[in-house]
């Protein structure tokens, strides 16, 4: 019997030397995809063997891997066996959804140095002959303990701070932010910070302890605001009709992350009057209408933003339930369609400070890229649309138990691995991206992505569809023609984006160094079948980097460390910005973008 461990889920146990390492994931609960049945046929169960022994790589690894990757111990894990104890690296993409989640998100570790400071003081309580005023007597102990020069205190403390210095007995914890006293309450107390990615159509919430800078909760919700449109142009317009709609608008993002925050103190066990500062990042768009800023300029040309610059401000000014005197910080904007979620993720993955060709995408409803050529930045924006959410497409779901989130098509028999193993009922993006790409590659579709005839393509009210998966009793899931385009419209906003980025740097694709694919979206798809429809450049997998949530890990990071957000400040300034609808030949670019496969040049 060998030891086996994976990471990063945390999985180890004992597994016999006969067991691939397929199996053994399986046994303890690592749900590796695999399609094929443990043949090593799909080539979906890519694992990297870390520490120990296996078994020599098989024809099919070989076939899977480059030479240099194999002597890194790259294997398919249907393929191995363990040959003693081993310590496997599971890579995000070749995990099933729901444990894709549990690591999503870059494990950047920074020291703790945040603006807002907590402190533990002891005061001598006031006397007849020593009647020293409350507030002076805080800063003198502040002085006197910790070096502290007398500053502020803010209005809202102020109003409590006598009564709860008596009921402290004038034992506290104190929160200081750049001078100013924001918070009072009872030594000891665990005080948080609370860092939030708000996308077009999902938030991420993290509870951040602010001595280690560790994640202390986190969730996931969907945007309210979707309720006025899944894109962002319409909600421009409905918010620029009148006052008390963006006034609405607003309210449902506020109550929304409310809450999300009171769900995740209870689930700690923390009070959210102990929220002492915040970040929050996003795309221009919903930062403004979150501060309520007028937001019509942006969907007009030439789309500029009402403010650039990062914004710090009192949380109780927006409606945010936390400590009295809680600041909330948001990172600065690039342009119109080029937001402080963006300027998160180049923070979180370090971009900027990289040698060579990096290009960095941040997939969603909106898609941000970044190419970092020798130290020139540059940033395009693409409406890349709601459908790799499951918006828009018939059958289309959001990544939870049932959707299809991997497809093979074997011969012509779809195979299909559903979230959970259950019975399927829908499909998510990852699926639908998995699905075209197998009905390109097995003559299903064109290259113009008009469907053929094949014997699970059939006419349903005179609209062609593909049949994925036969549901006795139940409506088939299928995928039609329109589903295909939508697809199609989005893979080729962001293959566009990129080859404009790439073409005003004076480069080709083969130079690019390192793909870094970033958001909720990027951490489920499969990069082989984002190339083979042309979504994204013809590179050696070895090339691509899905780090997950990365906007979110940014505003971790400028919430916990004060360099991080200077460098945040500095990336906005260096990063230049592209606007697609201004390169030359748009019009035949784009064309030449659209069919599936590789563009045409």
């Amino acid at each position: 019997m060998a030891k086996v461990e994976f990471m990063p889920v945390g999985r180890r146990g004992t597994c016999s030397e006969e067991t691939s390492l397929l199996e053994c994931a399986r046994l303890l609960d690592v749900d590796l995809v695999g399609l094929c049945g443990g043949i090593g046929v799909c080539r979906r169960c890519r694992v990297q063997v870390v520490a120990g022994a296996v078994s020599e790589p098989t024809e099919e690894d070989q076939g899977a891997f480059a030479e240099g990757e194999l002597g890194q111990g790259h294997r398919l894990a249907c393929m191995t066996y363990p040959r003693g104890d081993v310590r496997v690296h599971v890579p995000p993409e070749s995990l099933s959804a729901p444990q894709r989640t549990q690591v999503e998100g870059l494990e950047v570790q920074v020291q703790p140095d945040p603006l807002a400071r907590a402190f533990e003081v002891r005061m001598t309580p006031p006397s007849l002959g020593r009647p020293v005023p409350d507030d002076r007597n805080l800063w003198d102990a502040l002085r006197r303990d910790h070096g502290l020069a007398m500053g502020t205190i803010d209005l809202a403390v102020q109003q409590v701070l006598s009564t709860r210095l008596r009921e402290l007995g004038f034992e506290a914890g104190v929160v200081v932010r750049e001078g100013e006293v924001i918070a009072v309450d009872a030594p000891a107390t665990r005080w948080i910070g609370l860092a939030v990615d708000i996308g077009t159509t999902k938030i991420a919430v993290y509870l951040v302890d602010m001595q280690s800078g560790a994640i202390a909760a986190s969730a996931g919700l969907m945007n309210p605001q979707i309720s006025y449109g899944e894109d962002i142009v319409s909600r421009i317009h409905h918010a620029g009709e009148s006052a008390e709609n963006a006034a609405k608008m607003q309210a449902l993002l506020v109550d929304a992350l409310n809450g999300s925050v009171a769900s995740l103190c209870a689930e700690i066990g923390a009070d959210p009057a102990h929220i002492v500062d915040a970040v929050l990042v996003a795309n221009t768009a919903v930062h403004h209408l979150f501060l309520r800023l007028p937001v019509r300029q942006l969907g007009l040309v030439p789309y500029v933003p009402g403010i650039g610059g990062a914004e710090d401000f009192k949380a109780r000014e927006i409606g945010l339930k936390t400590a009295p005197g809680a600041w909330v910080h948001m990172l600065p904007n690039i342009a119109g369609y080029v937001g402080a979620d963006h300027v998160a993720m180049l923070l979180a993955t370090g971009v900027s400070g990289r040698e060579g060709v990096t290009l960095a995408i941040d997939i969603g409803t909106n898609t941000e890229i970044c190419l970092n050529c020798s130290g020139r930045m540059k940033s395009v924006s693409c409406a890349s649309g709601p459908a790799f959410e499951g918006a828009q497409i018939r059958f289309g779901m959001r990544a939870a138990a049932g959707a299809i989130e991997h497809v093979r098509l074997d011969g012509e028999r779809p195979e299909i691995q559903t979230i959970g193993g259950g019975s399927p009922v829908g499909i998510c993006g990852s699926g639908l991206l998995d699905a075209v790409a197998q009905m390109l590659q097995g003559g299903v579709i064109d290259a113009t992505g008009r469907m053929l005839d094949h014997p699970l393509v059939r006419r349903r009210d005179g609209v062609r569809e593909f049949i994925l998966a036969e549901r006795p009793g139940q409506e088939d899931i299928t995928l039609s023609q329109k589903d295909i385009r939508a697809l199609q419209a989005a893979k080729t906003a962001i293959r566009l984006g990129i080859q404009a980025l790439v073409e005003d740097a004076g480069i080709k694709d083969e130079d690019i160094d390192r793909v870094i694919i970033a958001g909720a979206f990027g951490t489920f798809i499969d990069v082989e079948s984002a190339i083979a429809i042309g979504m994204l450049p013809e590179l050696p997998l070895g090339r691509f980097e899905q780090v997950g949530n990365a906007a979110g890990t940014g505003a971790r990071l400028a919430l916990v460390s004060r360099e991080k957000r200077r460098e945040a400040l500095a990336i906005a300034e260096l990063d230049g910005y592209l606007e697609l609808a201004r390169i030359p030949d748009f019009n035949e670019k784009f064309a030449a973008a659209t069919p599936m496969g590789a563009p045409v040049s």
